[in-house]
């Protein structure tokens, strides 16, 4: 390769999306587009904490994939939730 030095194409966070969602007891754990699993405390989102399981296990992921809405307590997270930290 004569020295020539390939990097990574970064995405911008705006290219990304959120596939999939898991709700656990303590976390939530994203699949990223880009083939990232990250899980963050769901003691970050109060709304989250004090939910039932019934209502942090009933969420919408956002058809392009910016972000997440749990209807019935009003929260919504975004990617950069996930990303930003």
């Amino acid at each position: 390769m004569n020295g020539m030095v390939l990097a990574a194409k970064k995405e911008s966070i705006d290219d990304l999306a959120i596939l999939k969602l898991s709700v656990e007891s303590d976390q939530l754990t994203a699949e990223i587009s880009d083939g990232r699993i990250v899980s963050i405390p769901i003691a970050w989102f109060p709304k989250l904490v004090h939910a039932t399981e019934q209502q942090r296990n009933h969420f919408e992921i956002s058809p392009s994939g910016y972000g997440i809405h749990w209807p019935d307590i009003d929260e919504d997270i975004s990617i950069k939730a996930f990303l930003s930290v």
